[in-house]
């Protein structure tokens, strides 16, 4: 069984990323599928900042799924969004494809995502860990939650503790969907293993009218965080343009989620 994920008496963990800490609180992250150009992420990042998200996303290398569909930037996108990040003083998460890779985003980036097509390339798991920056880890789309978590394992007994689980959706056979969310997978997660699960509803779903409404699920369920894709246009989005939300929409799901303002109490008359 795996050993070094797994609860048993251990209490929840955090994982700090430049100062935000999944497992204390809901952590959203968000940002575009693809990182495009300095126009597209300026706004997008000023955007999100502005309505509470804590981290930035961004896909500078993108596993498509045709090899005629928009790559990414590579590099160049690394180098945008640390740019931009920098300016808006936001931690940073972008997905690794390669080993090759994994020099750049550790020395640009604040967190490493292993996504879901590399759930079990397990060299590149290994790789990442030693890099001793913090890994976000996707579940498969066809993955059970015992092979997510023996995949953990393979980051934490490289000795690095600051990982991080996401359901993103197993797949399914009805179509309405892309994927099928699996809130009690994610939820099982959390009594099984000790580190922080969040959700990420637009590739889970495929559809920006459902997201608003499961990341709110979500955080009432207890779970530690989601990540969502946001465009300043999507409807001219490069990639994923279905399951992006606009910056007005992210204003409305941030509106649901983050705690109201405290505000002080009326002296006493």
């Amino acid at each position: 069984m795996y050993q070094l994920a797994s609860r048993g008496e251990r209490e929840g963990s955090i994982v700090d990323v430049d100062g935000v800490r999944f497992g204390e609180g809901f952590v959203v992250i968000a940002g575009p599928c693809a990182i495009e150009d300095e126009f597209q992420m300026e706004a997008v990042t000023r955007g999100v900042a502005s309505c509470g998200a804590q981290m930035l996303r961004g896909g500078a290398f993108k596993p498509r799924t045709s090899p005629y569909s928009f790559q990414g930037l590579g590099e160049a996108g690394v180098e945008l969004i640390a740019r931009v990040a920098e300016k808006h003083r936001m931690p940073t998460v972008v997905e690794a494809m390669a080993e090759s890779q994994l020099g750049l985003l550790s020395s640009r980036v604040s967190m490493i995502q292993i996504g879901a097509r590399n759930m079990q390339n397990y060299s590149l798991l290994q790789a990442a860990a030693r890099t001793g920056k913090p890994i976000l880890l996707k579940r498969g789309p066809a993955a059970t939650l015992d092979e997510v978590l023996y995949a953990a394992e393979y980051l934490l007994v490289e000795g690095n503790e600051r990982v991080v689980l996401c359901e993103r959706g197993v797949r399914g056979f009805d179509p309405q969907t892309r994927n099928l969310f699996d809130l009690a997978g994610a939820l099982r997660l959390k009594e099984l293993t000790h580190l922080p699960v969040i959700v990420d509803p637009s590739h889970a779903t495929g559809r920006r009218s459902l997201i608003a409404p499961l990341v709110a699920a979500s955080a009432a369920a207890g779970l530690d965080g989601a990540m969502v894709e946001v465009h300043p246009d999507p409807a001219r989005a490069r990639s994923d343009a279905e399951q992006a939300l606009d910056l007005g929409a992210f204003a409305g799901l941030m509106a649901r989620v983050a705690p109201a303002p405290k505000v002080a109490a009326s002296p006493s008359r």
